[in-house]
């Protein structure tokens, strides 16, 4: 016998029923509404800015609307936050410590450990779903980074998205990374969008932006009252460097100093304006091992002026984020709310090294993680300076920048020295400091990313609830620092915290902080801490381990206690198995047939049909015409197939280097043309064009696309967003094929000879051998 689960369908109704409306009596549920006063709450996340970027926080870099933003509310200069993208993400929306979310790292890795899940479990929730819950409407733009690579198609589940993490509306991108003149998958709420070509005035920053700005007004055209929660994520400052040429021209001449110049004159800045106490110091230039800093003055004069072009477009991207945000708070002061909006402006990690000692015109032929790239690869491709910061370039500085932009500190993004986690924090709130909630300002005291969510909560007059739809909610990690915004004096809220970040560790105790700089492979030993009292030493120049043994033993315990109790382990070790990946991914591996029509496939989707093995193109062509067949890729690296004037041609983008192939006519008619690849010794491919099974052509071998490219996916019959032959873009933009396309089908070949795979059995072997 089973058990009915039918509810009456007038239980717990509060008016009266009868069998008429006029012997009934009506009854409506209470909307749900967080208060009359509640505020706007407007968090504003950018990627990758360093400490110093801003003016508030000593940079040279004009920020008026910033100025204004910090003047009138709160500096945090001892604010942390995690060391990568992700891992501050999860712990910024959440609350609680990024490996209990399970984003250990950022959200391209799938080791198979909890704290690699990169799931945000249902017992916790978002930000955004407790001010939804409570009334508000939530929207997000920019980069969302918060659902693994493997995740990012349109074929998952969605479960990670934004939609279905509280937010009412989305647009952006929810990769890491893309190009700022040609996003290579925009997402409009759950949906990627079919795009061939963007307009020649495009910028993404402007676009998110305009996107914000649309979801306020059409709030506020349909709804009066209700407040609002707005996530702007920008992708801007991260890498590949990109800016309209109109900002960048602003900033000619700039950096022509140099990076100790400019070093110097953001420390003098700081010291002025009191972010850091009398006898702070400033140390020396970076000297560690892989992460050393040149002095400018050593640097040739062709270096100095390509070097000096890199900043000036990093600094008109910081500049017309400025300018974005000067719209947006326009935008705010004419709906008569500015005054009541909470305003969060802070970065999620420190300023980066990834651009190398001598910086990259080929971002993604620098930004590549494999142990054995041969001796002929090519890590900065020579570009046109003046292409530098436009479409045409991706381009990251040098790391000697990195380390101006996390001015006074050491180090870099992905450090747990403070030049990875401290970042400028601005908090405005009108109202509230007529209030007496904030008191305009600048705080020393430390406070954690996981406290921004209990504090906007607390700010906004609601209480984070134990259980939601009926589900007991896992405790958070943060705390509020409402009482340090209205009281200048209030102590920290938050004395104690580990951090851990691809093996670099650290532990904050009341003002001392013990860190490593861990080497890959060597043991997680108490020999490779450093002690720092970072009350009287904030830019960690005074190691004083030695002096304090008990000390190091005794926060070096607490490290690991919390890392069990927070789901740190297992830590990287050297292995490899950082990049393992999920078997079921094996699946991606296999033959693909695409139809005329398809939307573009997903980078990552497309990258397992290719990345580092052999493979087969097939295109069935049932009518010849004029156009791209097959493309994949775009200005960073990639390859397409098409025909022009009557003949087919193979162009291969070897990370911003062209190679054009005449592969021959290619007659009226039906035709199958194969393009082969074959992987070779040497991060190498060699291919061959047929046409009916005739060999064309077999152009010279060129290396092959890893790491994260080609960036943009698989496109039929188009060449979309950013192309991979711009001589070829500009004669036909995106050159939709004319002709009939009947399929084209990718067969994924045997690992190369550098694979994953193979180099992981290398390695085994001589382990073996070793033993």
């Amino acid at each position: 016998m089973t058990t009915s689960t039918r509810r009456d369908p007038y239980d717990g109704f509060p008016g009266r029923i009868g069998r008429t409306f006029a012997a009934s009596e009506p009854a409506w549920p209470a909307p749900r509404t967080p208060g009359e006063k509640a505020p706007n709450i407007v968090v504003v996340l950018v990627d990758d800015m360093g400490y110093s970027d801003i003016g508030p926080f000593g940079s040279e870099i004009p920020t008026p609307v910033l100025d204004t933003l910090a003047e009138d509310g709160v500096r945090l200069s001892n604010y942390h936050t995690m060391p990568l993208c992700s891992p501050a993400r999860a712990a910024l929306l959440t609350g609680l410590n990024p490996h209990r979310v399970g984003y250990a790292m950022v959200a391209n890795s799938d080791p198979g450990f909890p704290g690699y899940g990169m799931e945000i479990a249902d017992d916790i929730p978002t930000l955004a779903e407790l001010l939804h819950d409570s009334g508000y409407a939530t929207y997000a733009v920019g980069k969302w980074h918060l659902v693994r690579d493997s995740a990012s198609n349109a074929a998952d589940d969605r479960d990670n998205w934004p939609l279905r993490k509280g937010f009412d509306q989305y647009y952006g991108v929810l990769e890491g990374l893309t190009s700022l003149f040609h996003p290579h998958q925009l997402v409009r709420d759950n949906s990627p969008l079919d795009i061939d070509e963007f307009p020649d005035d495009y910028y993404y920053t402007d676009d998110i932006t305009d996107q914000a700005i649309s979801m306020v007004k059409s709030l506020r055209a349909h709804d009066p009252d209700k407040p609002f929660f707005l996530y702007l994520a920008h992708n801007a400052v991260h890498g590949p460097l990109q800016a309209k040429e109109e900002d960048i021209a602003r900033h000619r001449g700039r950096y022509d100093e140099g990076w100790d110049a400019l070093r110097e004159r953001r420390f003098a800045a700081q010291i002025a304006d009191g972010l850091f106490p009398p006898g702070t110091e400033l140390p020396a230039r970076n000297s560690e091992a892989g992460q050393d800093v040149p002095a400018w003055d050593s640097l040739t004069e062709e270096q100095q002026r390509l070097y000096a072009r890199y900043m000036e477009v990093y600094a008109a991207l910081v500049d017309n984020i400025d300018q974005n945000l000067g719209r947006l708070t326009a935008t705010l002061e004419a709906l008569g709310e500015l005054d009541n909006t909470i305003i969060v402006f802070t970065s999620d990690n420190g300023g980066t090294g990834e651009g190398g000692a001598e910086g990259t015109r080929s971002y993604f032929s620098r930004f590549v993680h494999h142990p054995a790239l041969p001796e002929d690869w090519t890590p900065d491709v020579d570009r046109d300076p003046e292409l530098i910061g436009g479409p045409r370039s991706l381009v990251h500085y040098p790391r000697g920048w990195g380390m101006a932009s996390n001015t006074p500190f050491r180090l870099y993004k992905g450090h747990t020295y403070a030049g990875g986690v401290r970042v400028p924090f601005v908090l405005s709130w009108p109202r509230g400091a007529r209030e007496g909630r904030l008191t305009p300002g600048t705080r020393p005291q430390y406070q954690y990313v996981t406290d921004i969510a209990p504090t906007l909560l607390e700010l906004a007059g609601l209480e984070r609830p134990e259980r939601r739809r009926g589900v007991p909610l896992q405790e958070p990690d943060g705390v509020t620092f409402a009482p340090v915004l209205a009281d200048p004096e209030h102590l920290s809220t938050h004395p104690e915290q580990y951090c851990e970040m691809t093996g670099n560790r650290s532990y904050y105790r009341d003002g001392r902080k013990l860190v490593t700089l861990h080497r890959p492979g060597a043991p997680y030993d108490d020999s490779e801490w450093a002690l720092y009292d970072i009350r009287t030493d904030p830019t960690e120049i005074h190691d004083l381990a030695a002096e304090h043994p008990g000390l190091v033993k005794e926060l070096s315990a607490a490290w690991e206690k919390a890392a069990w109790r927070n789901g740190v382990f297992p830590l990287p070790d050297g292995s490899g198995a950082l990049a393992r990946r999920n078997p079921a991914e094996q699946r991606l591996s296999r033959p693909l047939t695409l139809l005329p029509g398809t939307p573009e496939l997903e980078r990552y989707r497309s990258s397992r049909l290719v990345s580092f093995r052999s493979f087969e193109v097939t295109v069935a062509i049932e009518e010849t015409g004029e156009g791209v067949l097959v493309s994949h890729g775009d200005q960073g690296g990639g390859y397409s197939l098409y025909v022009e004037d009557g003949r087919l041609h193979f162009a291969y983008n070897e990370y911003g280097v062209l190679h054009e192939t005449d592969a021959g006519p290619l007659a009226p008619g039906a035709h199958t043309v194969r393009l082969v690849a074959t992987a070779e010794q040497g991060l190498r491919w060699s291919f061959r064009i047929e046409a009916d099974t005739e060999t064309r052509a077999t152009p010279p071998s060129v290396h092959q696309l890893i790491g994260m490219a080609p960036f943009q996916g698989i496109s039929i019959g188009v060449d979309r967003k950013s192309p991979i032959s711009w001589p070829l873009y500009e004669r036909h933009r995106s050159f939709r094929y004319e002709g009939r396309l009947r399929a084209v089908t990718y067969t994924p070949g045997a690992p190369g000879p550098d694979s994953p795979e193979a180099v992981a059995q290398a390695l085994k072997e001589a382990a073996a051998a070793f033993e």
